[in-house]
Order: C-alpha cells, then structure tokens, then sequence
C-alpha cells in the first residue's frame, strides 16, 4: 500500500509531462532541485531524456550533483550532440570536464567540436554564463534569480521562448524599477540584433555600432541563444587584436609576449629579419645605379636619409588609418578609390609644404638652388608614391585573402626606400646641370 501514492504521482507526472509538456517545463525549471531530481529519476528514460533536453542550463548545473552517475551518462549519451554541446557550454569547466568524463571517446569528439568555435567569430567572443527568462515570469523571480546567481554585469536582459529562442529585451533600469508582481513581458522591448556562432568579428562589430547596444545574443543555427557578447569584451578583443597587429606589422609574431623565450623570439623574427635584409640591399642597389653621381655630388648622399624618412613617415601613416578602417569594418576593399584619393590629396598638400621648408633648408646650408629643386620634387613625388603604397598594400592583402597586418611595415619600408632614392637621384641625374 506504501508504494500507492508514489506509483499515482508518478502516473500523474507522466500525463502532465505528455498533456501540458510546455507548460509542464516551465513549471519545472522553478521547483527544487531536489524535486527535480525525483521527477527525473521516476518518469521512464525517454521522457525524462526529453524532460532533460528542456530544462534551463542554469537548472542542470544546480542538479547535476544530485543525480546519480548512471542516469547522468544515459542524458548525455542520449541526447542530440547540438543539445548536449549547448548544456555542457553554459557550465562550469570543472563540471563540463566531469561529465565530458562519462562519455565515449566518440560522443565527447563529436560535441568538442561542435564546442570550437572559428577564430575570431561570435562563437569565440561570447560570454556562456549568462542569464535568461521567459517573457511569463514574474518580476519578483527574476530579482530573486539575479541576486542568486549575480552575473557578470550586464546593461540587457533577454526573453526567450520555450526552445530558448531570444525574442525580444529589457534594460536592467527597467527591471529594477520594475513592482514585484509585475511580468517581464509587459515591459520588454524588441529585440534589434543576433549573430550567429560563425558571424565573424567585423560583422559583430557592425552589429553593435549600428543597433548601439551593449549586450549581443549569440545563437546556433537554430537560433536558440548560446551566448552573449558584451561590448566590454569586445572592446577588450579589438584592443588585443590591435596590439597583435602591431607586432606582425614589423615581423615580430603574434605568439611572442614582453616575456617569451630567446628560442621562440629568434624563431617567429629571424626568417623576417632575413626578408627584411634581402629588401635593404634592393634599396642599396637603387642607390648603387647613381654610385658615380653621388660620388661628383657628395652633398646627395647626406639628403638621401631626408628624403627616406618623409615618405616612410608618410607611408606609415597612410598604412595605419586603412588598416584601422579595415579592422574595424569602416571600409572594405571596394572602396580603394575612395581611400586612395584622400591620400593622394593630403600627401600632395603635405608634400609641397614639406618639400617647400626642406628646399629653404637645403638652400641656406648649399647655397645651391638646383640642390633645392631636386629636393623640392623628389619629396613631393615620394610623399605621394608613400602614400598610395600605404593604402595599396593591406587592402591588396586583405583582397588576396592574407592578414594585412603581416609585416606590412616591412613591404611598405622597402616601397618607400626604393622609390624615394630613385626619386631622389634620377632627377638630380635629369638636373645634374644645375647642381
């Protein structure tokens, strides 16, 4: 007679659980974990495998301790790899290892990949351990759930529906001013954006400067939500990024930091140094073809370096405002003309202002007017050749598919130097006669 009651209860959670299933899932992700437990552990397996698949990741954390082994394999083993990759996302690393320990060699490949994400995509950006409601929820349980849980701090908060599918959001201003019996879904707004797991990182980008949010839904590819990208983190990314891009700019590699090993510095930069010799001695060949006018007009060999560094000045900066533009999604490779023509302008004005001190300059220390023509032009047309080079370069790269921050400042150096002392000396070869 004991076992009465328990087999009439049991009996009931089966009907409800097959007669109101999503009204019976809601329910259930509110009561105990110890509760929850019972029911799980009472219903037949595929029911309560089906009962698994619904629950909130933040109500499997809670009961995973308290569910025997056996029973835990069986969820995990059973349940889609999307599914179980999901749950197994939103948990903590030490729980995510121990019940990645229960599975076969199989089952843990396929959800290990399904939990890599492309390098530089949402995937890779969102934060997992975010908390979400149903728009049916009382404004008093998400308080309550908040100061339980207490997140990481967050501007937004999102709705979803039974299948964890983001609908619409609420500022947390408004939650907090929100009566107790009030329901989430009388205040919610709608929602502006999502990315998928794939969106990469530029198109994330785009996302928060167009919708001018704070907090960015992550979802799969059946739009069920699997994180949040905050613009903090964000920010935080692009910031490293730009710093990587520093770096592989001038041939150090991404991997190094201010403490590598000497091994591992002379590894990523020596084959660098190499290429960057090799493009030294192109420029000294350049110079070698005016050996013997350089050799008559000594007074060229001491501008040679003048002229060097205003283009590579020039080139330089022109380098570094296109590569911001193509990092963070300001302009694409369809606009080359449009980038290249602001460049050719300002380096023209630059140039001839440049060009005009250093020609003074010139004349006052040689007294030689054709000294300071040749000077005057040589750096207006390396300024320009500069410039153009340091818009050409990274979106050439960027369009070849490559990483235009890989050593551009090296190729870029090499452009400058070799049209700038070719500049230089073949019009003091053409003016030779006034010098």
């Amino acid at each position: 007679m004991t076992m009465l009651p328990e087999n009439a209860v049991a009996a009931l959670n089966k009907d409800y659980l097959e007669r109101f299933s999503n009204e019976a899932f809601r329910t259930l992700s509110r009561a105990p974990s110890g509760e929850i437990v019972e029911i799980l552990q009472d219903l037949p397996l595929m029911k309560s495998i089906d009962l698994w698949d619904h629950l909130h990741p933040d109500v499997v954390e809670n009961v995973i301790d308290k569910i025997p082994e056996g029973l835990l394999r069986e969820f995990f083993m059973r349940s889609e790899p999307v599914s179980a990759s999901r749950t197994l996302s939103r948990l903590q690393k030490e729980k995510q290892h121990f019940c990645m320990g229960l599975l076969s060699a199989e089952k843990q490949s396929e959800i290990r990949q399904l939990l890599e994400y492309p390098e530089n995509s949402a995937g890779r950006l969102m934060d997992s351990r975010f908390l979400v409601f149903r728009s049916d929820t009382p404004t008093k349980f998400a308080h309550r759930k908040i100061r339980d849980k207490k997140p990481r701090f967050s501007k937004q908060i999102f709705l979803v529906d039974e299948n964890e599918i983001p609908e619409r959001m609420i500022e947390i201003q408004d939650l907090a001013l929100a009566a107790p019996d009030d329901i989430l879904g009388d205040f919610a707004r709608p929602l502006p954006a999502v990315a998928f797991m794939t969106t990469t990182r530029d198109e994330v980008i785009d996302l928060f400067s167009k919708h001018k949010i704070t907090d960015l839904p992550v979802v799969d590819n059946e739009k069920r939500i699997l994180g949040v990208i905050r613009y903090d983190s964000l920010v935080d990314a692009v910031r490293e990024e730009a710093s990587i891009d520093i770096q592989t700019m001038v041939g150090a590699s991404k991997d190094e930091s201010a403490l590598s090993s000497a091994g591992l510095v002379v590894r990523k930069r020596l084959p660098w140094l190499q290429i960057n010799l090799l493009t030294a001695f192109l420029a000294a060949a350049v110079v070698g073809l005016f050996e013997n006018l350089i050799a008559q007009f000594t007074a060229l060999a001491v501008l040679l370096p003048v002229v060097a560094g205003q283009s590579g000045n020039t080139g330089a900066q022109a380098l570094a405002v296109t590569m911001r533009g193509l990092a963070l999604h300001e302009i694409g490779t369809s606009q080359w003309k449009r980038v290249m023509s602001k460049e050719i302008k300002a380096s023209l004005v630059n140039g001839f202002a440049v060009a005009l001190t250093t020609a003074i300059a010139v004349f006052l220390w040689s007294n030689s007017y054709g000294l300071a023509l040749v000077i005057t032009i040589s750096m207006v047309i390396a300024m320009i050749a500069a410039a153009i080079s340091g818009v050409f370069i990274p979106i050439l790269l960027r369009k070849l598919g490559q990483d235009p921050a890989q050593s551009s400042s090296i190729i870029l150096t090499t452009v400058t130097d070799v049209t700038g002392f070719f500049a230089f000396l073949g019009i003091a070869t053409v003016l030779s006669g006034m010098l």
